[in-house]
């Protein structure tokens, strides 16, 4: 390595570790968004009422099948226009902008709700149908079977997708640099360029992607050992 590229790395440890933080801050927020939109979208798409399901059904489908991308600057150019636009014809004078953070969040935890509800509505249905019909029989409410029966029961069978969403997750906000914000991809993107130091700089960030990943996957496998803790080892079984 060069005295040059010691130097330019030097200089922009700092800021690559705080886009490092600012992207795990993004993926976070709508990781645990998407949760939400996923255990949402699964209850729709199981609902006895057939337009609540075809509603989810069209967000699951419509949402998995336009690129992230185009989604962010749809959000981060014509969401801003668009609310411009609706400000000023109610009287508001102004500009409104949608920040790189909320544009974000807003498009992955989207996204990943997609997706969560399909792993859901996946996990859902593999539980024993005695199990839930036990549960009304007894009397159980809507939360309280889901507390003690639909969540233990789908865990051990999601948990599998829902590492799968947060390590895609972790890459996928690398495309919020293509409109500037300051994340991990694009403070590297301004590291090699100011520095031309391509290859150090982004093996850097290859390095703390796999960081990232490797300790989410370590995380994701010690929750998932913990879920199906009382299991029998099929795994054993078969040796």
């Amino acid at each position: 390595m060069s005295q040059f590229a010691q130097e330019g790395l030097a200089d922009w440890v700092a800021p690559i570790l705080a886009g490092a933080v600012t992207t795990l801050q993004i993926a976070f927020a709508a990781y645990a968004i998407g949760l939400l939109l996923g255990l949402v979208g699964a209850a729709s798409r199981l609902s006895p009422w057939a337009p609540l399901r075809a509603l989810a059904t069209s967000y699951s489908t419509a949402v998995r099948a336009v690129p992230e991308l185009l989604l962010i600057i749809l959000l981060y150019y014509g969401g801003s226009q668009a609310l411009t636009a609706l400000m000023n014809a109610l009287g508001v004078a102004g500009k409104v902008e949608i920040s790189g953070f909320v544009t974000a969040v807003g498009v992955l935890a989207f996204v990943q709700g997609a997706y969560m509800t399909e792993v859901f509505r996946g996990a859902i249905l593999a539980i024993p149908k005695g199990q839930l019909e036990a549960a009304d029989a007894y009397g159980f409410s809507p939360m309280t079977r889901f507390r003690y029966i639909t969540l233990p029961g789908m865990l051990p069978n999601a948990l599998p997708g829902m590492s799968n969403l947060w390590l895609i997750l972790i890459k996928d906000t690398a495309l919020i640099s293509v409109i500037g914000f300051s994340e991990l991809f694009f403070t590297v993107q301004q590291a090699a360029a100011s520095s031309r130091a391509y290859f150090l700089f982004y093996s850097v960030a290859g390095l703390l992607y796999l960081l990232m990943t490797l300790t989410s996957s370590a995380a994701f496998s010690r929750l998932e050992r913990y879920v199906r803790r009382g299991e029998p080892d099929i795994s054993a079984q078969e040796a």
